[in-house]
């Protein structure tokens, strides 16, 4: 749905907070993040062929244990060593026949570089999270919002979905 020629320095006018990003669906469909008012929001940039693919087990378990107040959102992306090179049907093969994925997953976006997603130029970027200027530094990078749309906590790749770093700004 978005997409930039450059890098974008700016992000549309009318983006005024998290719940103002609607997403393509790997479904078909449309992710609209003001539907998850309310709930916590964990943000993961996924790949099929990763060594923390794995950690697909990890998020549906958390997924599973929180989705009262919590929605994960997967968002694959080929950004990291061509490490998601799929379709979009290929990855959602992958997702429900490897790991039972269940939460939502958008469609493959860029987390990086000149065409980078405006969902992910609002994380990375202070001036419209209000939290933090930071990088995404590789597959599976965790981005937590809390129930009011502020960007809470930012997990590096290696830090599992089960951990205590995570279940801890869970309860």
């Amino acid at each position: 749905m978005f997409s930039f020629l450059f890098a974008p320095k700016a992000l549309d006018a009318q983006i005024k907070s998290i719940y103002d990003f609607k997403i393509e669906s790997l479904d078909g469909g449309t992710i609209d993040l003001a539907k998850y008012k309310g709930k916590k929001i964990l943000i993961v940039n996924t790949a099929s062929k990763c060594g923390y693919t794995p950690q697909y087990e990890g998020l549906e378990k958390l997924y599973e244990k929180y989705k009262d107040n919590l929605v994960i959102i997967g968002f694959p992306s080929n950004n990291f060593l061509f490490q998601e090179p799929g379709t979009s049907a290929e990855i959602k093969q992958f997702c429900s026949s490897k790991y039972n994925v269940t939460f939502p997953m958008a469609v493959k976006i860029d987390v990086k570089g000149k065409n980078m997603n405006p969902l992910y130029v609002w994380l990375t970027q202070k001036k419209y999270n209000q939290f933090s200027d930071n990088s995404v530094k590789w597959n599976f990078q965790k981005y937590l919002i809390d129930e009011k749309g502020n960007l809470i906590a930012v997990f590096d790749p290696k830090i599992e979905p089960m951990s205590d770093e995570i279940l801890s700004l869970l309860k």
